[in-house]
């Protein structure tokens, strides 16, 4: 056994001193080689396990067995561990249960998954895993697009005189209930859409196309707003229409120069049709004018003759009761009066009858008459 202790390599196979490669036959180790060596690698290994032992709670030392295995136990829990891990579990489980409300959001809590209440802005405590929040923005605005703006024949509609138009317009929405709004709708974007296309078909159906084109555009969008509204509050859907954007109400763009020319020819009429209008009110207004004073003179014609006729009869009983008083002087004074008024004006010859008829009688006069004639001619 001498010759196999003469170095860690162990000995040769001879008990010769020259045969032995354990040393230089002097006594001395042989110089180490400058390569790695696999016991010291072992050994490092199992250092760093006994320190790992030690950090997790278990106990070091212990010897190394001839496998190179340690002979110490595996990780054991202490109360500082377990203390550490229930922190650490009661963190987790307080991020879970705590959460914010925006706001501008409300929260919905569920209790195994059933409505249980509304949380309010600010921190709130739904412990977890029994109750669970979904935290909904309520009050920012939504958008739909809808008709035409889609990019698709959708805003084609048919008007109550049996025109096409082609409309473009938005609904502008938000959340007033939010527990509705979660469990009553499955698909509240896909549901407003569809009541919003359904409504402003059923609008544009009552109605005619100008006034669709012109006037009637703020009419229809306050109607629209209404219907929407109530066919979802119908629905319980917890939805609350903001407003409508009536955007465009055009023909299509297949007829759209001919509808201008229609358009054009209809306001022409319209044109004519005032002239004409005003052309006849005025011939009325001079007609009535011309029948009203044509009215007024006949009354006051009539009321002349009446007049007249009233002092007739009242001058012809006053003479009749002369008459009746005094005959002969009545009748000589009314021969006299009626000769005056028939002779007065007329050109007279005086003749003398006591001229026995042989013409000596005839007086010559002046023509008084005829001087005063032409004096007032050349007066004028």
């Amino acid at each position: 056994m001498a010759g196999n202790s003469g170095g860690p390599w162990g000995g040769g196979g001879s008990s010769g001193g020259g045969g032995n490669r354990g040393n230089n036959g002097d006594g001395r180790k042989p110089p180490e080689n400058d390569g790695p060596q696999i016991p010291e690698i072992d050994e490092l290994m199992k250092k760093g396990q006994e320190q790992l032992r030690v950090l997790m709670g278990g106990r070091g030392g212990g010897g190394r067995g001839t496998n190179g295995s340690g002979g110490g136990g595996g990780p054991a829990f202490t109360k500082g561990t377990i203390a550490i891990g229930l922190l650490v579990a009661a963190g987790l489980w307080g991020l879970a249960s705590f959460y914010t409300v925006k706001p501008e959001e409300q929260s919905v809590e569920l209790f195994l998954g059933e409505f249980s209440a509304v949380g309010n802005p600010g921190l709130n405590f739904a412990p977890w895993p029994l109750v669970t929040a979904e935290v909904i923005a309520v009050t920012s605005e939504r958008n739909e697009d809808m008709g035409g703006a889609r990019g698709s024949d959708d805003g084609l509609m048919l008007t109550g005189d049996e025109n096409v138009v082609d409309i473009d317009y938005q609904v502008v929405w938000n959340i007033n209930d939010p527990a509705k709004y979660l469990f009553n709708l499955r698909n509240p974007q896909l549901t407003i859409q569809a009541v919003s296309e359904s409504a402003m078909r059923e609008i544009i159906a009552q109605s005619e196309l100008a006034p669709i084109l012109n006037r009637d555009r703020g009419i229809i969008a306050e109607r629209l707003q209404e219907l929407i509204q109530s066919t979802m509050d119908s629905y319980n859907s917890g939805v609350n229409i903001v407003r409508v954007n009536f955007d465009k109400a055009d023909p299509p763009q297949d007829v759209i120069a001919a509808f201008r020319d229609v358009q054009a020819a209809a306001q022409e009429r319209d044109r004519l049709q005032n002239v004409a209008d005003a052309y006849a009110n005025r011939v009325l207004a001079e007609a009535r004018g011309e029948a009203a004073q044509i009215l007024e003179e006949a009354e006051g014609y009539r009321a002349q003759q009446i007049n007249s006729a009233q002092g007739e009869a009242s001058r012809f009983s006053a003479v009749l009761e002369e008459y009746s008083k005094a005959p002969d002087v009545t009748r000589k004074r009314l021969y006299l009066e009626r000769m005056e008024q028939i002779l007065g004006d007329v050109d007279k010859i005086i003749l003398d009858q006591n001229s026995g008829g042989q013409g000596q009688g005839v007086v010559p006069y002046l023509p008084l008459n005829e001087l005063r004639r032409n004096s007032a001619g050349e007066g004028n």
